[in-house]
């Protein structure tokens, strides 16, 4: 049968970055004291950061540095395909008027 991955809450998660930030047990105690699998604490805190006031998660910079990269290989992606498709059309009618 398929793995089966365990889905974690946002109010979990931001729980448990708290509990982590707060210092007073490594990733790998709270991990073990909370059920999650070894290292998921460390690539949560480096993939969010915890919004006190209005306690939720937000990507992290490197997450939303990563999130824009990528938007921004799609558009070149688009841009190249348009530009091609360009320079096609323009052999095709710089031809037909010889």
């Amino acid at each position: 049968m398929g793995k089966r991955y365990r889905v974690y809450t946002r109010e979990f998660k931001v729980g448990a970055l708290r509990l982590l930030a707060r210092g007073g047990k490594s990733a790998a105690e709270l991990e073990r004291e909370l059920g999650i699998t070894e290292g998921m604490l460390l690539k949560w805190r480096d993939r969010y950061r915890v919004d006190e006031q209005q306690q939720s998660l937000e990507p992290s910079d490197l997450e939303a540095a990563r999130a824009e990269v990528r938007r921004l290989r799609r558009e070149l992606e688009v841009t190249a395909q348009e530009r091609d498709i360009l320079k096609e059309a323009v052999a095709i009618f710089s031809h037909k008027g010889e």
